[in-house]
């Protein structure tokens, strides 16, 4: 039995780190589990977009933007790299050109969504001319994108250097109740516990986990190097995104623009297939997604998805691609909203997304629930 602490957290993706961060900054020690060697879910296997933009308003948008000022200090403090110059949604039709005018004119007013409605000739403008065969380009101001897969590792080299988190890599943890942590590493004392289990709903608190009844989605990404050196300095989203994103799909508008996707091409929709491009720091374009939902993630990839996709891809970059890497992400789904904070029992607790957008609200997240178990106003 080791000595006692604060908060004990098993798993170092985002929700972990983001809970480790916002403990460690009040002064609590902090222990956090991890399984694999290094960080492997859905945190690393993302695209890396932190979105404003596209979060409903209400809670949702609240943490998108609390998140973004949290990710704004760690790129200072732990030498992330953040592009923040924001991200591209095109309209490439009539009826996605018509759902984004409403958007400007409505929702963004009323509920100052920083936004800027590019058409005509500062389309015809944008990257030169790239991406004049597109009909106008929302510019999401707030929207930021990093590197996810060296952005997790700097974080936490920040949080065990600078903050004193202490690590325990490749370390299984079987079991929690009240006060105690068993593991493959030996058992420790804790106040809090809190379990980031991403999409395993299995190992650690199932029974109070299977009452949210949530489910988990698969995708099927890309990593691709574009024929032409575009030095893309944004993330890209097409109209496709409309109504997959609280911020819009509710809107009369996006009615017709899934009339036109069912259709026009009713493989996207019973894909869920919805473009994302966003640019690496070497140069390359990590492109999907795909979402495929149930209780087990299929190992299989289909390769008709992965070239509509591309097909998508070279459609709106105005470019060929030639992929270099594919991989599967997978995150937790379809539970009772779009985060749950379980209370299991007294000191054990469960913090689950239940939607693919942890990297925009999960900082905020963090802190909000680290300040409701420490009992702060």
């Amino acid at each position: 039995m080791t000595q006692h602490s604060d908060l004990l957290i098993v798993g170092a993706g985002i929700l972990g780190l983001s809970h480790a961060y916002a403990a460690a900054r009040r002064g609590l020690k902090v222990k956090v589990f991890e399984r694999s060697a290094t960080p492997l879910g859905a945190s690393v296997r993302n695209f890396g977009q932190a979105l404003v933009t596209g979060q409903p308003p209400g809670a949702m948008l609240d943490l998108a933007r609390q998140s973004r000022a949290i990710w704004g200090h760690w790129a200072q403090v732990a030498g992330l790299q953040l592009k923040r110059n924001g991200a591209y949604l095109f309209a490439r039709t009539e009826a996605e050109e018509h759902l984004l005018e409403a958007f400007c004119a409505e929702r963004a007013q009323e509920h100052g969504y920083n936004v800027e409605l590019l058409q005509g000739a500062a389309m015809r403008d944008l990257y030169g001319g790239q991406f004049r065969h597109h009909r106008a380009a929302l510019h999401g101001r707030d929207d930021q994108q990093l590197y996810s897969r060296e952005a997790l590792p700097a974080l936490i080299r920040y949080l065990r250097e600078h903050l004193n988190v202490e690590f325990h890599f490749s370390t299984l943890v079987r079991d929690v109740e009240p006060g105690l942590l068993h593991s493959t590493a030996g058992s420790f004392r804790g106040e809090q516990i809190i379990v980031c289990c991403g999409h395993d709903y299995q190992t650690l608190l199932a029974e109070a986990l299977a009452e949210l009844h949530p489910s988990i989605c698969r995708l099927q990404m890309l990593r691709a190097r574009p024929a032409l050196n575009l030095n893309l300095q944004h993330a890209l989203l097409t109209g496709l995104s409309c109504v997959h994103y609280g911020a819009f799909a509710d809107l009369p508008e996006a009615a017709a623009v899934q009339a036109q996707i069912l259709r026009e091409a009713p493989h996207l929709h019973e894909h869920g297939i919805h473009l994302l491009i966003s640019p690496t720091p070497y140069g390359e374009l990590i492109i999907g997604d795909s979402h495929d939902y149930g209780l087990d993630a299929s190992p299989f990839n289909g390769e008709q998805v992965d070239n509509w996709m591309l097909e998508l891809a070279e459609q709106t970059l105005g470019c060929g691609i030639q992929v270099v890497e594919r991989w599967q992400g997978v995150y937790g789904a379809r539970g009772p909203g779009p985060f749950s904070f379980v209370r299991a029992a007294p000191g054990v607790s469960a913090a689950l997304m239940h939607t693919g957008v942890g990297m925009s609200v999960g900082p905020a997240l963090g802190e909000r629930n680290v300040a409701a178990l420490w009992g702060e106003a």
